[in-house]
Parts: C-alpha cells; sequence; structure tokens
C-alpha cells in the first residue's frame, strides 16, 4: 500500500484503532512462526506479501482437510450400528 493510500485509510477509520508499522511487522512475524512452510530462524526476512499468501493458502488447506475428516467422519457415523439417540448425542458434539 503507498504512503498516500495509507494515511486516506488512517484518516477515514473514525474510531477505528490505528496500528503502527511495527505492531504490523511484529504480527506478520508471528504469522510466519505459524505457518509451517515459513518456519525458519528469526533473522529470515519473508515480504510480508508472502506471508500473507501462504497464510491465506494454508487456511485453505486446513479448511479441505477439516471438510475431509468430516465427511468420512460422517460416512464413519453412517455405517456405525448405534441407535439414534447415541448417532444424535454424536452429531450434536460434532457441531
Amino acid at each position: 500500500m503507498s504512503s498516500s493510500r495509507r494515511s486516506r485509510s488512517r484518516q477515514s477509520g473514525v474510531g477505528v484503532p490505528r496500528i503502527t508499522d511495527d505492531q504490523l511487522a511484529h504480527l506478520v512475524s508471528k504469522l510466519q512462526h505459524l505457518i509451517p512452510e515459513l518456519r525458519r530462524s528469526p533473522s529470515d526476512k519473508i515480504a510480508a506479501s508472502k506471508v500473507l499468501q501462504e497464510t491465506c493458502n494454508y487456511i485453505r488447506s486446513l479448511r479441505r482437510e477439516v471438510d475431509d475428516l468430516s465427511d468420512r467422519l460422517s460416512e464413519l457415523l453412517a455405517s456405525t450400528d448405534m441407535d439414534s439417540e447415541q448417532a444424535a448425542i454424536m452429531r450434536s458434539l460434532l457441531m
């Protein structure tokens, strides 16, 4: 984001907490350490845009994994011999 766009967006957000460049850098660094593909020694600098892109990719992959596991669990529950009360309890625990 250019300096002029950044200052305009800060001015337009009345009542919105402002974030400093240092805070933003700190948050990007935290993200970098959470993403397996980006975990490196703290001295390695990675562009914030790369960190954000990899974060989005990682979240997408986690979503796919959750969906796959949910499908597998649904299939397992459907094939398991349990009465309707037990099935209802299991479903409520999963929601």
